[in-house]
């Protein structure tokens, strides 16, 4: 693919904002806190007859409209020592980046990460000092049949997944000529105010979330498992075969799990699989211990509960933990259990207890994934472990600027072994996607093992 860049500018807010540092929460500097990259396809309607221009001024005008209102994306992060992080907001902008391709939406297939994406999403180049990074990098590219791609890359150190997505549909709602229907609560304060009761027994709690996940047998560190080359795949699910899933793990209550009123989720069954087919495709001895990174939002797990359009990071990762013998003999029930067990930690004293064991921390680093800075320091779930995030709640489809629905939204690029995401299906017919980044050495015998093991 031959893509030519056109332009790029800083696209600020079009209205005076509140500048200072913002403090961020415990959640907002621990586990990833690089850029996720997004992607949307569009193919405006025939009756939209528009230059790739208009396109633009379309995005710049409502995007520095919306950064009066999300003007934290506007700013810039600084260390402070510790591993720790703030937010200066200085309003400096959002990079705004256009493009322009000979291909055509149809050269894309079936939408399928691949190299391409590379040429299509923004990059930053991670050894710059993190004050020069924006936090939110936008590019458009328009292509030869008319259609056009809008990629973002947001920095997880100042948003999770659920409100980057609030930012996006706001944005195009005043693309749209419409208001903004929910305002972002940006006062990071809120986590900074629940404190723990002197004595109480929420400092007792274990919180093994915060332990490095387990290296393969016989290896003292994971910096050879780092290194393997990776591929990614986009596994398609059928709605019978996610309600074949769920049955399966659901089949018998012994599994490991004294809730047995509550039935496993579509999460806990297709994650469940994806856990026990990623230990059959590594191959792992009946001893390995494995760990699954599951993140929960804690946004209505707080008493009270967090702000409607609460803005920043309230996701919670923890562990589920098993040994690769027990994933692979038990009946997907057990993996089901383990998961369960996992979420089910995420109370309101939990989290309470996570805080402040993070506050209490001389230092951070030890606790942030700083693999795309070059590191071999913090978490790494790649072989023999996995993270499954879980997209089917979030709003993520319907996306209209002006001209029309996206048809086709992805994840963008990711190419870490181990990173997994479960999408829905857009038209809400109960069917899903796995989108998977393993080692090539295991993809094939995962796939194998992915729609073989659905009996």
């Amino acid at each position: 693919m031959v893509v030519k860049f056109k332009d790029c500018c800083a696209v600020k807010p079009s209205q005076p904002t509140w500048q200072g540092c913002l403090t961020l929460s415990e959640w907002d500097q621990v586990g990833l806190i690089t850029h996720v990259p997004t992607i949307y396809f569009y193919k405006p309607d025939h009756n939209f007859v528009t230059s790739s221009d208009t396109i633009a001024n379309t995005l710049k005008d409502s995007l520095s409209r919306a950064l009066v209102t999300f003007y934290p994306l506007a700013g810039r992060l600084h260390w402070i020592g510790g591993g720790r992080l703030e937010l200066d907001c200085n309003a400096v902008g959002v990079r705004f980046i256009e493009a322009e391709s000979s291909s055509k939406l149809d050269d894309f297939g079936d939408f399928s990460p691949s190299p391409e994406y590379h040429y299509l999403i923004p990059t930053l180049d991670y050894t710059l000092p993190i004050h020069e990074l924006p936090i939110l990098l936008v590019q458009l590219t328009t292509f030869k049949c008319g259609g056009v791609s809008l990629s973002l890359t947001i920095s997880h150190a100042v948003v999770d997944g659920q409100s980057a997505l609030h930012f996006i549909s706001e944005w195009a709602r005043l693309a749209r000529g419409e208001p903004i229907e929910v305002m972002p609560f940006l006062d990071r304060k809120v986590f900074q105010a629940l404190n723990i009761p002197a004595g109480s027994a929420t400092l007792g709690l274990d919180h093994s979330e915060f332990n490095h996940p387990p290296f393969l047998l016989g290896q003292a560190d994971n910096i050879e498992e780092r290194k393997k080359k990776t591929t990614v795949a986009m596994l398609s699910l059928t709605k019978d075969q996610v309600e074949k899933l769920k049955r399966m793990a659901n089949e018998g209550t012994n599994c490991n799990n004294s809730d047995t009123k509550r039935a496993y989720t579509r999460y806990e069954s297709v994650a469940g699989h994806i856990w026990r087919c990623a230990s059959k495709a590594r191959d792992h001895k009946n001893e390995q211990p494995t760990a699954m990174g599951v993140c929960v939002d804690s946004r209505n797990r707080m008493q009270p509960p967090l702000p409607q359009g609460y803005f920043g990071n309230a996701t919670f990762d923890v562990i589920a933990t098993s040994l690769a013998g027990d994933l692979v003999t038990k009946p997907l029930g057990y993996a089901s259990s383990r998961i369960r067990e996992a979420i089910e930690k995420v109370t309101n004293d939990y989290v309470l207890s996570a805080i402040d064991n993070l506050r209490n921390q001389p230092d951070l680093t030890r606790f942030q994934d700083l693999h795309a800075l070059g590191s071999d320091q913090g978490p790494f779930y790649g072989n023999p472990n996995l993270g499954v995030v879980s997209w089917l709640t979030l709003p993520l489809y319907g996306l209209d600027f002006g001209w029309g629905k996206e048809i086709y939204m992805g994840p963008g690029t990711h190419d870490f072994d181990g990173d997994s995401l479960i999408l829905p299906s857009p038209d809400g017919n109960g069917s899903a996607t796995v989108a998977l980044c393993l080692q090539v050495a295991h993809m094939d015998a995962f796939k194998k093992h992915f729609y073989e093991d659905i009996i």
